[in-house]
């Protein structure tokens, strides 16, 4: 069998810890569960990702980059969402596509 001790207030004592400790082992539960939904309806309430992207400069007054796919793995960090017309519009300024995702392709330009 277990390894009690016999008396009653060192059994006392035991059920006393195991009620303490039961208590917080279910308060961890409750709070993993709590971030578990937190987490869930993040990921439910995510915005989508813009569907185009106009990669910036170094700085403000640098022009832009490239203009990717909104997907692209090959995006830089200096990324913000644009619209279908700003990309068309980007690509017709002369702003690079970009080699990976195509956005010219996408977009409908002639491949040069």
């Amino acid at each position: 069998m277990t390894d009690l001790p016999p008396d009653l207030p060192r059994l006392r004592t035991l059920e006393t810890w195991l009620a303490y400790t039961l208590d917080e082992v279910r308060a961890a539960i409750r709070h993993a569960e709590q971030r578990e939904a937190e987490r869930q309806r993040g990921i439910q309430h995510r915005p989508r990702p813009p569907d185009w992207l106009l990669e910036t400069g170094l700085n403000r007054n640098s022009p832009p980059v490239q203009v990717h796919q909104g997907d692209c793995w090959n995006r830089g960090k200096r990324t913000r969402g644009i619209s279908l017309d700003e990309a068309r519009r980007a690509i017709t300024e002369g702003v690079r596509p970009c080699n990976v995702c195509r956005p010219d392709s996408a977009l409908g330009f002639l491949d040069s």
